[in-house]
């Protein structure tokens, strides 16, 4: 004789007898006797029947009121219920498992597991922040939720959103931890309501069932009222689950243009947590460890000397030492001051002065055959938009305009040219044939 499980013990014994006192002899007769139980998921048992239709009757208010009457009558640690369309256990499992898979299919951004705490370079103006990320991974929910972290691009606040993700990955890997980035969010919502692959139901659960939720600049959600809408639900079902969220955006919450009260308020209801632009011993630091990475000794004078070319973006800065490096080995030459200048000879710093914003549009207008009014209209049309995004990249790329002058000139605020510079600079790591495009088109200015 096969041994009954606990929970078909419970509904048996405990359960119908009660639930036979509380409903009508017809709810009971015709619905209740039918149902079968198929497991117990915390404080509910879980019921399955082969008919939607009946799933739907047993699950409204007026039998629902009276399962849950019936329930709590019997004292036991099962006070709810939920019924699933399922043959049997066995049937049900298999679903589950094919739900699984589902929300497995729908995964977030790519994190780098070089991105750590231990990689993570400490200085007075991000001390602050590395103790509030790693007080969150050790304690994630009890501490600083929301964790909101905020400044200038390049700054590390992506580090250290998967540095938390990697630190949960390794020391709590039972945890539902999910990063992304505010434009997978909102692409992934615009796919849910569009009736693709992902439902609304599938996206409500990946979103919801998380532990920990990372999300990238958030400052995206400005002007996207129906993500800001779905984002406020998904925050509110969180926090009341003490689920931990941390976010980072390129500004503090009150200067987010166009973004809901209600969101700013629980945004601002947590930690505010300001990145500050690192010290120059910060930013040797910095690039001695990026150095280390490359297997590449550089002496700390010529350190120094290419920290001191930029005091606030650290992006800028890793990128300039890569240069350095790449025509060392190319070169087969030593790393010196005087090979640093020469690496760096036609870099934007230098040409700003003869390089304008309407050579690089120009540019790009002629390599792409588009012209100069549509690359500045308003048009959405592919073919226009890679340009105009292209040239937003190659501007701040090639000069030091500041974000909101680029801005101006393509009638665009400043979120949107970071937009396009940051997915632009996405799209080359994997995109050869954008890649070259780009190469090309510099090729072309620097011959000009």
């Amino acid at each position: 004789m096969i041994e009954k499980e606990n929970y078909e013990i419970l509904w048996e014994q405990t359960f119908l007898p009660e639930l036979e006192k509380t409903v009508s002899s017809i709810a009971f007769e015709t619905y209740i006797k039918q149902l079968k139980p198929v497991d117990i998921k915390g404080e509910k048992i879980v019921l399955s029947t082969v008919s939607k239709l009946f799933a739907d009757t047993v699950s409204d208010k007026a039998i629902g009121s009276k399962i849950r009457e019936a329930l709590l009558k019997c004292n036991t640690y099962v006070t709810d219920y939920s019924v699933v369309v399922a043959s049997d256990r066995e049937d049900y499992l298999k679903q589950l498992g094919e739900e699984e898979r589902e929300r497995m299919d729908i995964p977030g951004s790519p994190i780098n597991p070089k991105f750590t705490f231990e990689s993570f370079v400490v200085g007075s103006s991000n001390e602050f922040i590395y103790a509030a990320a790693k007080a969150v991974a050790e304690n994630p929910g009890d501490a600083y939720n929301p964790l909101f972290i905020y400044g200038g691009t390049g700054l590390g606040k992506t580090h250290i959103l998967m540095a938390i993700a990697n630190h949960l990955k390794v020391h709590n890997p039972a945890l539902n931890v999910l990063y992304v980035t505010c434009e997978h969010f909102t692409n992934q919502m615009v796919e849910s309501l569009s009736k693709g692959k992902l439902t609304p139901a599938d996206f409500r659960r990946k979103y919801r069932n998380v532990d920990v939720l990372l999300i990238d600049d958030v400052q995206f959600l400005a002007r996207k009222q129906s993500t800001q809408t779905e984002f406020f639900n998904t925050f509110n079902e969180l926090v009341a689950q003490n689920k931990q969220i941390v976010l980072t955006s390129d500004r503090p919450p009150k200067e987010i243009e166009l973004l809901e009260d209600r969101l700013r308020t629980r945004f601002e209801g947590g930690l505010l947590a300001d990145v500050q632009s690192p010290d120059l011993e910060t930013r040797i630091a910095i690039l001695r460890r990026k150095s280390e990475e490359q297997k590449c000794v550089v002496d700390i004078k010529v350190l120094t000397y290419i920290a001191e070319m930029n005091d606030c973006d650290i992006r800028t800065l890793i990128g300039k030492l890569t240069k350095v490096v790449f025509a060392s080995k190319l070169h087969e030459k030593p790393i010196t001051i005087d090979l640093v200048n020469d690496a760096l000879k036609e870099s934007a710093g230098e040409r700003q002065e003869e390089l304008q914003a309407e050579d690089i549009i120009n540019c790009v207008c002629n390599f792409y055959k588009i012209s100069k009014n549509d690359m500045l209209g308003k048009r959405k049309n592919k073919e226009f938009v890679l340009p105009r995004q292209v040239s937003m990249y190659l501007i701040l790329d090639m000069m030091t305009l500041p974000q909101v002058t680029v801005g101006n000139i393509f009638g665009r605020d400043h979120a949107t040219v970071i937009y396009a510079r940051d997915k632009i600079d996405k799209q080359m790591k994997t995109d050869t044939k954008l890649s070259i495009e780009i190469n090309d088109i510099k090729k072309m200015l620097l011959k000009q």
